[in-house]
């Protein structure tokens, strides 16, 4: 006698309907994984502006705008103006200015500073402060790099045409001009809105018609 097993029919339906479910699940895709992208970083604030003879400078301020802020740089505010240079140093640049402080004119042979200020002297003095001044705007960090990619040197080319060599001596930065005369950066990276000045401690000459006046060592 042979025995076939039937199973009942609501057996055979919840069967059916798991086996239904099981692939339903296999076959659904997954969801995508969703990613949380990290908020751009805000921009680091800018160091403060350094301070030059004790006078606030304004970076976004023209260079004789804050050069006449400066009690240190009178003589030089009064050369630039004799010498009819004030528009320009004000004009969109941008300009690396080497800004030499009153003592270093008190420096100079005396009545240097008079001689150049003298309205027929105008040419010999716009010389004189167009060799302070470089084309684009040189950060001291531009300084650094130049002069290690230099093996300790870089001869810069200035607004007047002539080379002005900057070095490092220890932990000092050097202005050597044409005739030897040497001067040190005080006070580097004083930013302007239309360039960067650094604060000298000596005058540097370009080669004059006139034997060039001697400038502090």
């Amino acid at each position: 006698m042979t025995f076939t097993a039937k199973l009942p029919l609501v057996a055979l339906t919840a069967v059916l309907s798991i086996a239904a479910t099981t692939a339903s699940a296999q076959m659904a895709p997954a969801a995508p994984a969703t990613t949380t992208q990290a908020a751009p970083a805000a921009p680091a604030p800018a160091a403060p502006n350094p301070a030059v003879g004790g006078a606030a400078m304004d970076a976004n301020k023209t260079i004789v705008e804050n050069a006449s802020l400066a009690p240190n740089l009178t003589t030089l505010v009064a050369a630039v103006k004799a010498a009819g240079l004030v528009p320009t140093l004000s004009g969109p640049g941008p300009f690396t200015v080497f800004a030499p402080v009153n003592d270093a004119f008190a420096r100079l042979a005396p009545g240097t500073v008079d001689t150049l200020l003298k309205p027929e002297n105008k040419a010999t003095l716009v010389k004189v402060l167009t060799y302070h001044v470089v084309a684009g705007k040189i950060s001291g960090a531009d300084l650094l790099a130049k002069i290690d990619a230099g093996g300790g040197k870089v001869v810069l080319t200035t607004v007047e045409g002539e080379p002005l060599t900057v070095a490092k001596e220890g932990p000092a930065v050097s202005l050597t001009d044409v005739n030897g005369n040497k001067s040190y950066i005080l006070v580097p990276d004083v930013r302007q809105s239309n360039g960067v000045v650094h604060v000298v401690n000596g005058v540097v000459l370009p080669k004059l018609n006139q034997p060039a006046p001697a400038a502090a060592k």
